[in-house]
């Protein structure tokens, strides 16, 4: 007898990407691909609740006059420290009610060659890019399930998770922990009603980017870069987007390489 099946059957994917009611929480709130986002984001209707490191409190003021104060919030955060990350999900939640969203922007990078590291450059490595990530994840979902709704968590990973690039020793070793990370939080988590995901950007034109990337050390990268140029910040806040709409529903544990072919190279 022949399965019987009906075609007419849909998710229900909103094609338009609405996020009208959701909360995103965003950390390295203030920073290129953050910013970015916060705006697309909030374009679908979304709330955010930004975290950003306090030494970028001079800056504060002026993101949220731009986002418009009714739909962001901002909260200082160490994201390595896990009182700080507590206190400001608490805060987040306070202010906005159920968080539904959480993107881990929140990075630094320095490049030096492996032998010269010191250990504290290596431990800030770890601490900004692995380990903001998983206490941010850890806090943003004992909200979710207390709350007992679906959530989605998106990471920004990078492609030297996936190839080796020189100089890039500690910020390798913290990314590609990050997907591996990612991974198992899918795995726990996705029957639970979260699902979890990476985007991992080439080069992107932020202010840290084109610091690490200028002159002629980035004309040669982007010689090795099939699409011939380096990513802007609206194109990993699309990946973002879609990430973070019912569109997405399906996809749990997967890295999204957003490099211009570099990697397939």
């Amino acid at each position: 007898m022949a399965t019987q099946y009906d075609m007419s059957l849909r998710h229900g994917v909103d094609f338009n990407f609405r996020l009208d009611g959701q909360v995103a929480v965003v950390s390295g709130g203030l920073g290129g691909i953050a910013m970015a986002t916060n705006e697309a984001l909030i374009a679908k209707g979304a709330r955010v609740a930004i975290f950003y490191p306090r030494f970028e409190e001079e800056r504060v003021a002026a993101a949220i006059e731009t986002l418009g104060a009714d739909h962001a919030a901002a909260f200082p955060c160490d994201v390595g420290n896990e009182d700080d990350v507590a206190a400001a999900m608490d805060a987040a939640a306070e202010r906005f009610g159920a968080l539904h969203l959480l993107v881990n922007a929140a990075g630094t990078i320095t490049l030096t060659p492996a032998e010269n590291i010191t250990l504290e450059e290596w431990r800030r490595q770890i601490d900004v890019n692995l380990t903001g990530p998983f206490l941010c994840s850890k806090h943003f979902a004992r909200h979710v399930f207390a709350r007992g709704h679906r959530g989605k968590i998106i990471n920004i990973a990078s492609q030297a998770a996936t190839v080796a690039i020189d100089q890039h020793c500690a910020y390798t070793s913290a990314k590609a922990g990050l997907i591996g990370m990612t991974k198992v939080l899918a795995k726990e988590w996705s029957r639970r009603g979260i699902t979890v995901n990476t985007v991992s950007p080439t080069v992107v034109l932020t202010p840290m980017g084109a610091a690490a990337w200028e002159g002629e050390k980035g004309e040669r990268m982007k010689e090795l870069i099939p699409a011939g140029r380096f990513a802007y910040t609206d194109e990993i806040a699309a990946a973002i987007l879609f990430l973070a709409s019912n569109g997405a529903d399906m996809i749990t544990g997967a890295d999204l390489m957003i490099d211009g072919g570099y990697t397939i190279c």
